[in-house]
């Protein structure tokens, strides 16, 4: 891939980025697409921000690309963010600002995600993974967090019912485009 211009990437570290594991650029390996299943990059953002571990950090992605194309960085790359368990170490994290099943993730009359991926969300996503793959040459592998994550949960409506934990990007992410555009090769869990 020839030496391209990076996509514009607004910088917004979370502020608890420091207190994140640090990691060598050859670590990284994996790229994984995530959808926010919230309704707006704003409380993406606010989610984001949360406290979860004795560390002082919370989960999130390295990348968020919104609905009109516009990039923003909250985790640096030389940093472990929490968006995918067990494959953090070695993972950037992308996640696309998309409702998914927002607010009933949980709840078995809900699990439909039907809000399509608009194109200039799409083509950001193409040009920050053809950017990624110049930039950390180790890159090599993209997973949905779908793939990796397969557990199961309780249904918030019924006990008696299951539903998976994590459904994204989900069914209308449009891989063959992303596949035929990224050079990378796809990881299932």
């Amino acid at each position: 891939m020839p030496d391209r211009t990076p996509p514009p990437i607004a910088q917004q570290p979370l502020p608890y980025q420091d207190s994140l594991l640090a990691r060598a650029p050859e670590q990284i390996d994996l790229v994984v697409i995530h959808c926010t299943e919230l309704p707006d990059l704003a409380m993406a953002r606010a989610y984001g921000e949360r406290v979860l571990y004795a560390s002082g950090s919370g989960n999130s992605g390295h990348f968020y690309i919104d609905r009109d194309g516009s990039i923003v960085q909250y985790v640096a790359l030389e940093r472990v963010a929490h968006h995918v368990s067990g494959f953090n170490p070695r993972s950037i994290g992308i996640e696309l600002v998309n409702r998914g099943r927002y607010p009933h993730w949980l709840d078995s009359r809900h699990q439909a995600m039907d809000e399509a991926y608009p194109d200039a969300q799409i083509a950001a996503l193409i040009d920050l993974l053809q950017h990624l793959c110049q930039a950390v040459p180790s890159l090599r592998h993209i997973a949905g967090h779908e793939w990796l994550d397969t557990r199961e949960e309780v249904a918030s409506d019924d006990p008696e019912r299951r539903v998976p934990r994590k459904r994204d990007p989900g069914p209308l992410f449009p891989w063959p485009r992303v596949l035929a555009a990224a050079p990378l090769q796809e990881l299932r869990g």
